[in-house]
């Protein structure tokens, strides 16, 4: 009976995204993977930037999601033309979401300290299903002869920042694909709205905090809203942590980031679900590393974003 009760809960958990509309992967550590959700982001580190996470969600449970990501992105020489490339794998049990997309951005001034980004983001989502799942389901007339999808879209943003404070504005995703084609078992790509913003504050000659917030809302599901806080030491070390209020998935957690030196950056995540799902797994777990290529012109540092 318990074991019947975790494949249900699991099931309803992992189905819910796919049914109403698929969402793309939302990670503990946004505010240092921003390029994923927002185009205007591209150059925006004045440097060529790399950034790859995993992340292992709801471990324990039998096919919790599994999300690898690899960005690149930098500024062009006149510094006003940011350009990237993000990929995303995304495993949701029996189904399969593979993201390549690619990143434009145009800034302007707008103060002597501030800047704002136009971005647009444009590629292809492929869409497919295990196949010793379609082969179980040989008989479902909704799965079998099912074939792999694939589709274009397309997203925008807005990134306004200056050295101590940003604020972001994305829909990475504009178009409405519908994947599986025909019948009640839908996977829906619909359009999200990010809205991301966070500031740093000096609390001594040695010590910052950065509060930073997340808000997303998709077409066909329910708001989520993260809210996080990170002390940073020396300017090598933060850690911090963090709240989502998630209708479906709920979670505390926390995040320890450590700049090894000025070119290399490891981080680690921990997230704890408060949902129905928090008997069955032993929580969330996430790591990402940056790497970056500094040249021999003015570059602000160190980066807090």
């Amino acid at each position: 009976m318990k074991l019947n009760k975790v494949y249900g809960i699991a099931f309803m958990l992992l189905m819910t995204s796919v049914t109403f509309a698929q969402q793309l992967p939302q990670f503990t550590q946004y505010m240092f993977n921003t390029i994923s959700i927002n185009p205007a982001y591209a150059g925006s580190r004045e440097t060529l930037s790399a950034v790859g996470l995993h992340r292992s969600q709801w471990v324990g449970l039998e096919g919790g999601p599994q999300t690898q990501t690899l960005s690149i992105h930098a500024p062009l020489r006149n510094d006003k033309v940011g350009v990237g490339l993000s990929v995303i794998n995304d495993e949701l049990g029996f189904e399969n979401f593979q993201y390549v997309y690619g990143d434009f951005s145009y800034t302007i001034r707008t103060g002597l300290n501030s800047e704002l980004a136009f971005g647009l983001k444009a590629g292809i989502t492929a869409y497919n299903l295990d196949g010793d799942y379609q082969a179980s389901q040989a008989n479902d007339p909704l799965i079998f002869g099912f074939e792999d999808r694939l589709d274009f879209n397309f997203g925008a943003g807005v990134y306004w920042h200056s050295e101590r404070w940003y604020l972001g504005l994305s829909a990475p995703r504009i178009l409405t694909n519908e994947f599986t084609g025909q019948g009640t078992f839908e996977a829906l790509e619909r359009v999200s709205y990010y809205f991301t913003g966070g500031y740093v504050f000096d609390l001594s000659e040695n010590t910052k905090l950065k509060p930073s917030a997340l808000l997303k809302a998709t077409n066909g599901a329910p708001l989520s809203f993260d809210i996080s806080a990170n002390f940073l030491f020396y300017d090598k070390f933060w850690i911090g942590g963090g709240y989502r209020i998630n209708e479906q998935a709920a979670a505390i957690g926390g995040i320890a980031d450590f700049q090894i030196s000025k070119q290399l950056r490891i981080g680690y995540a921990y997230e704890y679900p408060i949902s129905d799902i928090r008997p069955f797994t032993s929580g969330t777990h996430e790591v990402l590393l940056m790497f970056e290529i500094f040249k021999s012109r003015r570059i602000k540092s160190p980066r807090y974003f």
